[in-house]
């Protein structure tokens, strides 16, 4: 089993994902942009080196989480990137890919990176959000080879409460995807619900009570709603809409469009404009009803 891991993107969900693969014993290997961002994981015994490349050189397994698919093409190809540190010695070696990317592009990168270096490449989005990682589990889906899978899931094990291999690399990014359609779309009936039942005058506060048990229950409800309702839903408006932007793209190039999830992406794109740093649920419930703190 790897010993020596590397981790590039320590930021909300990344670090407490790094935190617990250093309690897991393994030793870490960390760089960053932002050395301030560093500091947790630098306290809890993970080692500072001075680019991706050194991070890659030193390490067996190399997790990236990171912002967009952009952003981990320039982390492993750009200069002093990945695959500059491996350079043609990186067969054993494998990236670990815990952002939410681009299936097509993944594979794409996946296959230029094996064929430049040696190096594998697991696609390995995670849903739990940053409560998830601190308790250890996420739910992991992932993409890649037989080989790679056998070699990452003990790391990625570290952080995870259910770890599931959906096939080659990609399948990993289509099933977030399938996850973040099915959550964006649960979020606006959330929403949409609160503001039928606000305009006709029930008290909101009791509905995850109300419908407990009913098909409408479920654990996003009972997480959400109340947050909804307080003005305290959190994740970003830019996330959803880079999320649902690459779903419909992905489903555009099936030949089957999403119609929901186009609605969906309209919204988001739409609050953007002036409210890109919005909560993710915001701008579908500040459409249809001001925030009901305080009512």
């Amino acid at each position: 089993m790897a010993k020596k891991v590397g981790f590039i993107g320590l930021g909300d969900i990344g670090m407490p994902m790094g935190q617990r693969v250093i309690a897991a014993g393994f030793d870490v290997y960390v760089w960053g942009r932002n050395k301030d961002r560093l500091k947790p994981a630098l306290d809890d015994g993970a080692t500072l080196l001075g680019s991706a490349a050194d991070v890659a050189r030193t390490s067996e397994v190399v997790f990236l989480c990171l912002s967009d698919t952009n952003a981990v093409e320039e982390v492993v190809f750009g200069a002093a990137g990945i695959a500059e540190g491996v350079g043609e010695k990186g067969a054993g070696k494998i990236v670990i890919d815990l952002s939410t990317s681009h299936p097509i592009k993944t594979k794409e990168m996946a296959d230029r990176l094996r064929a430049e270096t040696g190096m594998g490449w697991l696609d390995a989005p995670v849903s739990g959000g940053p409560t998830g990682a601190a308790a250890g589990t996420l739910a992991v889906m992932v993409g890649g080879s037989d080989e790679d899978f056998a070699k990452g899931s003990p790391v990625i094990g570290s952080f995870a409460g259910r770890i599931t291999h959906m096939g080659e690399n990609g399948c990993g990014q289509v099933t977030k995807l399938c996850n973040q359609l099915i959550s964006f779309s649960a979020i606006s009936g959330i929403c949409e619900a609160l503001t039928l039942g606000h305009n006709y005058g029930i008290d909101v506060s009791k509905l995850p009570e109300a419908v407990s048990g009913g098909w409408a229950d479920s654990r996003l409800l009972r997480h959400y709603m109340p947050l909804i309702v307080e003005g305290k839903a959190y994740g970003h408006t830019r996330t959803a809409a880079k999320d649902m932007g690459i779903a419909c793209e992905v489903a555009r190039a099936t030949g089957k469009a999403l119609p929901v999830g186009e609605v969906l992406l309209g919204i988001y794109r739409r609050v953007m404009v002036d409210h890109p740093d919005a909560g993710m649920s915001a701008p579908i419930y500040e459409l249809v009803e001001p925030p009901l703190r305080g009512k």
